[in-house]
């Protein structure tokens, strides 16, 4: 299993904390898209390290063309040497609407046609293929050689998507080199959603399994002491009751017997009770959706449980001990 770590997006401390990373052991990192670009810090991070693969975790996809994300993606694989991949998330309508004001359409089609338009674009500049792309969504029907670009030695990056229902998972499947699984999961879930619906859209684009990575970062909840562990204990609860406070992410508490602690989740969301959500979330739910123990534990217990299925994973571990931490990842690797 790899293990990746998320950076943050101070970019006067990524040189050095790409540097400690490599030596720490990490197979990659990554960055999400918040309240900073994503990929600046990748940018950072392929100059200041030799063998860390780079990916974000993720772009929100529907904030940009497909030619856009096409030249970001062009760019930072062709920097770092094909170490990028372009992890993409839909985002859910009111952010793409009222905070990016782009178009909202039904999000897995459109995001199959954001895919395959990138790909189109990429088979233009790298195997000189016509460009002709005219979908519902997206239409790319020009490039000249003056916007194709001239380093192309190492050609298009990878592209994973997450997902968390069975429509955007088969499409995943289908167009995508991987998928992150929502840390919002659990075992039951997992089995009778995600995994058949990626054989599906496997299935459709005739690949194998071995084809395609899958990417899956529980919820870790361990510390050196009572004290650590508590506060790792109630993170991990406040985080999943913001995630299960989400409509549509019901039938994932479904599979394990508490759907019906939605619909108290999301009103107290409205009220704004966020601390107050978490107390919520029981021991048992907590076992659900990860790992639980001292240091020592955690990745036994993570192989143990997605080392059947999971090629990388990216959980923070949150240990304050740098050895501790250098021990789980090793132990993750080598399982």
């Amino acid at each position: 299993m790899k293990v990746d770590v998320g950076i943050s997006h101070q970019l006067a401390k990524i040189p050095d904390t790409v540097r400690r990373m490599e030596v720490a052991g990490y197979d990659g990192v990554r960055t999400a898209e918040m309240n900073h670009d994503p990929f600046f810090p990748l940018l950072l991070a392929a100059e200041h390290s030799e063998k860390l693969e780079l990916a974000t975790s993720i772009a929100v996809a529907f904030a940009r063309s497909p030619m856009n994300l096409a030249n970001i993606g062009h760019d930072l694989n062709a920097y770092s040497k094909g170490r990028f991949t372009l992890g993409l998330g839909s985002q859910i309508k009111p952010h793409i609407t009222k905070r990016f004001s782009m178009q909202w359409g039904a999000p897995a089609a459109q995001m199959r046609e954001l895919v395959l338009a990138m790909r189109a674009i990429w088979s233009n500049w790298y195997d000189g293929e016509p460009l002709e792309f005219v979908g519902k969504y997206y239409r790319h029907t020009l490039m000249t050689p003056a916007f194709t670009p001239e380093d192309k030695e190492y050609g298009a990056p990878r592209v994973i998507l997450a997902a968390v229902g069975p429509a955007m998972t088969e499409v995943a499947g289908e167009v995508g080199d991987g998928m992150i699984i929502h840390p919002f999961s659990n075992i039951p879930y997992i089995n009778s959603v995600t995994m058949p619906a990626i054989e599906a859209g496997l299935a459709k684009a005739g690949r194998a399994r071995e084809d395609f990575e899958l990417s899956y970062s529980c919820f870790v909840i361990t510390g050196r002491n009572e004290e650590e562990f508590a506060a790792s204990k109630k993170a991990a609860q406040e985080r999943i009751a913001f995630y299960g406070s989400t409509p549509a992410y019901r039938g994932v508490l479904d599979a394990i017997g508490c759907g019906d602690l939605q619909g108290d989740l999301n009103t107290m969301s409205k009220q704004g009770r966020w601390k107050e959500m978490g107390t919520l979330i029981t021991d048992e739910m907590l076992h659900e959706f990860g790992v639980m123990g001292e240091p020592h534990e955690i990745a036994p217990q993570m192989l143990a449980r997605y080392g059947s299925f999971v090629d990388r994973t990216s959980a923070s571990f949150p240990v304050s001990d740098e050895e501790q931490r250098s021990q789980i990842i090793q132990a993750l690797r080598a399982g």
